[in-house]
């Protein structure tokens, strides 16, 4: 098929990837850092809305369901439009099996570029709040769920970012698939969509979600913030995206 890129052809693609975002300058990977956090934010932001209407069990499936369907807006335009992702860029653990680029300059591109995505993310959710659009069950929702991401038990959440992470680097995988711009984004959506609507845990959406919440009003401490969601969300995304995933396709179609 013309259209689409063998497994073994992403797997090369991403090595190449991998070898240009290792090489960026880190001025650079802070600057696109600091836009793919704002563009997962946007994501988060929309799911709060579609959510944060009451009703019963069938309406908040619904709800949830469309929330879901609306959130991957947030990766296409991280990669379609340009930017650096920490969740997706842990798939530079291609390049480093294939000796294409040394630890140390993959560690710093996953340290600058999650830096960037934490102060991307932060302001969004400032400017969001000051924006008075946050308002009534909207901001009852906002505040609901950045108190439920930050009390969930250290070992759950690190599962859920396994499993996230699982979904995310199989949506950069995927759209690396396809070589025409619908192709991409459908490759993006459906595993997007599924680990919102499962309850997955996504380090970089979960830096809007609860400054969001706590810009509001929600009862969470800067320690539950960062050491109860973000650190075993994180350790979980980087075992479900640096380790699972390329780990697997390269020895399947590498080695």
């Amino acid at each position: 098929m013309s259209g689409v890129n063998s497994p073994v052809e992403i797997t090369e693609i991403w090595i190449g990837n991998g070898v240009k975002k290792a090489n960026l300058p880190a001025v650079k990977m802070l600057l696109l850092g600091m836009l793919a956090g704002a563009y997962i934010g946007f994501g988060a932001y929309v799911f709060i809305l579609a959510t944060a209407a009451g009703g019963d069990a069938f309406q908040s499936m619904i709800a949830k369901l469309t929330g879901a369907a609306l959130f991957p807006v947030g990766l296409m335009m991280v990669i379609l439009c340009g930017a650096e992702l920490f969740t997706g860029n842990n798939l530079l653990t291609l390049a480093l099996m294939d000796k294409k680029i040394t630890a140390g300059k993959m560690l710093k591109n996953w340290v600058i570029v999650y830096i960037g995505n934490l102060i991307g993310s932060v302001l969004l959710a400032f400017l969001l709040v000051k924006s008075g659009l946050l308002a009534d069950a909207a901001a009852e929702r906002a505040m609901a769920v950045a108190a439920s991401k930050a009390s969930i038990p250290f070992m759950a959440a690190v599962i859920r970012g396994i499993l996230c992470n699982v979904l995310v680097v199989l949506a950069c995988w995927l759209q690396a698939g396809a070589k025409d711009l619908i192709g991409k984004i459908f490759g993006i959506w459906f595993p997007i969509m599924l680990f919102v609507f499962a309850g997955f845990e996504h380090s970089v959406a979960n830096m809007t979600y609860i400054p969001m919440g706590m810009f509001l009003g929600a009862d969470v401490t800067i320690g539950a913030f960062f050491i109860g969601n973000l650190l075993p969300v994180t350790i979980g995304n980087l075992i479900g995206g640096a380790v699972v995933v390329p780990f697997a396709y390269y020895f399947a179609y590498k080695k």
